[in-house]
């Protein structure tokens, strides 16, 4: 490791006061100063960090004195703090906000990073510390948040490899460094595709129902292009929003066609190369780490703990929501012959004629109930209002923080007693160099031992109003936005000693919980009174709209959650391939296993293609996309709690926070979230 140092830290010798990681940040709460840093500052100081978390472990590991959880366990997560607030910032520039320069720089890093993880993951002398205190566990007088530190260090060492052979280590290397680059490569290309995919159109008859401010929009889309007509961007998902409005069934195939080949043109943003390689390069990797598949590998630290168990969980899905699809789609596909459509539905035909199925069958027009969901009420008056009623929660807006971008906002949160609790930005509106989807992540995470607090943002893709316009968003953008809030408070609300175990640094299947049922304060009849008043009048929307809006919020579920058993299937076929397989061809695969396990169905898509899985291939969710049906499961049971203790109130809502969200991974799991649904402490 010590050839690695003076390797890096020789391409560090440009890193200086000059930079704005140099040190930590003077802004409130180390917030990072986006208005000092340039596109110049991240490679230097990511090469200095490095150099300098491998100088501090080689020092825990060449430590004289004997193995303490002192010298050693707590050492290890005092070091690299240079390294990680560079990679904060950066990480969020790479989402949110990318250029040529970045994603340069971000190619090139790609493997560097990864080997300088797995030259502390593997180093066979801190390991030897770090085993030798873990034999010795029960000899020290470690408190529970100690002692599961220790466990999940220990655990986590081996899981990377620690324990393989110098040789095997190796090739583990070289494997970890290709995956790497490789998922860069596919992320990049996934965000040039989505642009280069997008729907134009000069005829603005072929946008025959979208409103006159979603056809601005478009209009707007295409200006900011510098090309004429329209422009209807896409979304990171198969279904594209428009689909359920657009009268021209040709415009809606073209639409759904160019967002389910986005990825497989044969251009420079093809990725069947880069996943068929990443999925055969993970089974080796497995093979090397002594796991049957990289499924197995993967969720031997996760709460399904085994890929025979989250399958079972899948498969015993299947059933019920092939039912509820056909009996969707037969709703669908009669009211299309009753209007002599002439044609069976297909997957561009879906969303259109199930909103008219819904309107018939609610008297509900999704055109009627956006005036209600403009966006800054939303978060103000419904995500915000509803995380005061449960923890009694401030916000103020503060305009003296320097952010990325010019869309983000920046909150400071307080607690009930006015003390700070976190900051809090926002960004929630598409742009073409920002990856799709929405995500919660950090700038700087809670830490006692490192005396940090929670630095927060949330990152969406809002259709951008034409300007002068407001943000009407659909019901569906209401419940993201209360989603990811969910994230948020997760790492808000965290109270660990340890970085490592802060906040959201849960396993998969367990940090959607808290995302998910948060979504549950959205349609909460308090909440929803709040926020939902229409944009101009700020009349609350009439108790008849909102009834029926309720009541039809399980509409189309089972093709909502088909589509995503579809991906999570898919998901678990790439990663269950055997080591030694050879490379898949994509396609062939891809039908084969959602027949395997009956759930291919050809009006219903999975909710993302195999070539355009970011979630998969480059978001760290491989081998764990079932982790949003499982977290349903935990959901289900938190929505029952609540509505059996009386639901909106400050004693559920803090009990929640000290029993949940606070603790981050400082105990199991399992019996954390058990012991919470008990009736009393």
């Amino acid at each position: 490791m010590a050839a690695a140092v003076e390797i890096v830290a020789a391409n560090a010798e440009e890193f200086g006061p000059g930079n704005p990681f140099y040190g930590s940040s003077t802004l409130p709460f180390q917030a990072p100063p986006f208005d000092l840093i340039t596109d110049a500052h991240y490679e230097p100081a990511m090469l200095a960090g490095m150099a300098a978390e491998a100088a501090e472990v080689i020092a825990i590991a060449d430590n004289p004195a004997p193995p303490t959880f002192e010298n050693t366990i707590v050492a290890l997560e005092k070091t690299g703090q240079l390294l990680s607030r560079t990679l904060s910032a950066f990480s969020a520039i790479t989402g949110a906000f990318t250029n040529p320069t970045v994603e340069k720089i971000q190619q090139e890093m790609a493997p560097k990073l990864s080997a300088h993880g797995d030259a502390i993951a593997l180093n066979p002398k801190l390991f030897q510390r770090i085993a030798a205190i873990y034999d010795q566990r029960k000899t020290f007088a470690l408190d529970p948040e100690s002692a599961r530190l220790l466990e999940l260090t220990y655990k986590g060492f081996v899981h990377a490899g620690a324990k393989v052979t110098e040789a095997d280590k190796a090739t583990l290397t070289a494997l970890n460094a290709e995956e790497s680059t490789l998922s860069n490569a596919f992320n990049q290309r996934l965000l040039a595709a989505n642009k280069a995919a997008a729907f134009t159109t000069t005829d603005k008859d072929a946008l025959a129902g979208l409103s006159d401010e979603q056809i601005a929009a478009a209009s707007a889309s295409a200006k900011s292009r510098e090309t004429d007509g329209y422009v209807i961007p896409l979304l990171n998902t198969t279904q594209q929003p428009a689909l359920a409005q657009l009268a021209v069934r040709a415009t809606r195939q073209a639409i759904f066609e160019r967002s389910w080949s986005r990825t497989e043109q044969g251009d420079d943003n093809d990725t069947r190369d880069l996943i068929t390689r990443l999925a055969q390069l993970r089974a080796e990797k497995a093979k090397l780490l002594g796991f049957d598949t990289y499924a197995a590998w993967k969720l031997d630290d996760q709460m399904a703990k085994t890929p025979e168990s989250a399958l079972k969980f899948l498969d015993d899905l299947v059933p019920q929501r092939i039912a509820e699809v056909a009996r969707e789609q037969q709703d669908i596909q009669e009211l299309i012959d009753a209007q002599q459509g002439g044609f069976q539905v297909g997957p561009w035909d879906w969303e259109f004629y199930s909103e008219q199925v819904r309107k018939a069958r609610y008297d509900l027009d999704e055109a009627e109930v956006r005036p209600y969901f403009e966006l800054d009420s939303v978060l103000q008056n419904g995500v915000f209002y509803a995380a005061t009623r449960l923890f009694g929660l401030s916000f103020q807006q503060r305009h003296d923080l320097p952010v990325y971008a010019p869309d983000v906002q920046v909150y400071e949160i307080f607690n009930a007693d006015g003390s700070h609790l976190a900051l809090f930005y926002t960004d929630f509106f598409k742009r073409d160099n920002k990856r799709g989807g929405a995500w919660m992540s950090s700038f700087v995470r809670q830490s006692k031992l490192l005396a940090k607090e929670p630095v927060i943002y949330n990152v969406c893709n809002y259709p951008r109003p034409a300007e002068g316009q407001p943000s009407l968003i659909s019901f569906t953008d209401v419940t993201t936005l209360f989603h990811e809030f969910g994230h948020a408070l997760h790492g808000m609300f965290s109270e660990a000693q340890y970085p490592s175990l802060s906040g959201t640094s849960v396993p998969r299947d367990f940090v959607e919980f808290p995302s998910q049922f948060n979504e549950f304060w959205a349609t909460e009849s308090e909440v929803f009174a709040n926020y939902a008043k229409h944009y101009e009048t700020g009349a609350p929307m009439p108790a008849e709209l909102a009834a029926k809006l309720k009541a039809a919020a399980k509409f189309n579920e089972g093709y909502g959650r088909a589509e995503v058993l579809a991906a999570a299937q898919l998901d678990m076929q790439w990663h269950t391939l055997a080591p030694g397989s050879p490379l898949q061809d994509s396609e062939s695969f891809e039908k084969s296993a959602l027949a395997t396990k009956g759930i291919a169905i050809a009006a219903v898509p999975p909710r993302y293609r195999s070539t355009y899985f970011a979630h998969i291939w480059g978001g760290g969710y491989s081998a764990g996309y079932y982790a949003y049906l499982w977290s349903e499961m935990l959901e289900d049971a938190a929505i029952e709690w609540f509505n059996a203790n009386g639901g909106l109130t400050r004693d559920n809502g803090d009990r929640l926070r000290k029993m949940i969200l606070s603790r981050g991974n400082t105990e199991d799991l399992q019996p954390m979230f058990d012991r919470w649904l008990k009736s009393s402490e």
